[in-house]
Parts: structure tokens; sequence; C-alpha cells
């Protein structure tokens, strides 16, 4: 593996982080939106 490649993979693996750090952002205000607006952490139990 070459320098160029090995940059190429590890540029993948920061893209790959920061899109499932934006979808667990969306997933947290989901959540949040949902306790405000249900009043139940999960909706449907309980």
């Amino acid at each position: 593996m070459t320098n160029s490649e090995k940059k190429l993979v590890e540029k993948e693996k920061i893209v790959a982080e920061k899109l499932n750090g934006r979808f667990a952002m969306i997933g947290f205000i989901a959540l949040v939106g949902a306790y405000l607006t249900t009043g139940q952490i999960i909706p449907g139990f309980i």
C-alpha cells in the first residue's frame, strides 16, 4: 500500500465518522423531541 492509498483510506474513515456523528445528533434531537411532545422516553411503552 502506497502512502497516497493510505491517505485515501484515512479520508474515507474521517468522512464515515463525521456522518456517524451527525446521525447520532439527529437521533438525540429526535429523542428529546419525542420526550417533550409525549412525556415518554420511549413512546408507546408505559
